[in-house]
């Protein structure tokens, strides 16, 4: 999981291209969930954090503008 100050540092494109790739990888899980196949399910939390802090250091940018 990344750091919020190196979130903080990242273009607002490269935090989106980061988002997308996270949200690939929250839907990967939740299938893995369903079927029983997760064996980290602590993995599933850290994403769904880490979608989170990018979320709102993006809207804190984009108010910055």
């Amino acid at each position: 999981m990344a750091k919020a100050q190196d979130l903080r540092a990242k273009s607002a494109d490269e935090l989106v291209g980061r988002l997308a790739d996270l949200k690939k990888e929250q839907f990967n899980l939740r299938f893995q969930r369903a079927s029983g196949q997760l064996a980290n399910t602590a993995q599933f939390s850290h994403v769904r954090r880490e979608i989170a802090q990018i979320k709102t250091i993006l809207s804190a940018k984009r108010a910055e503008a």
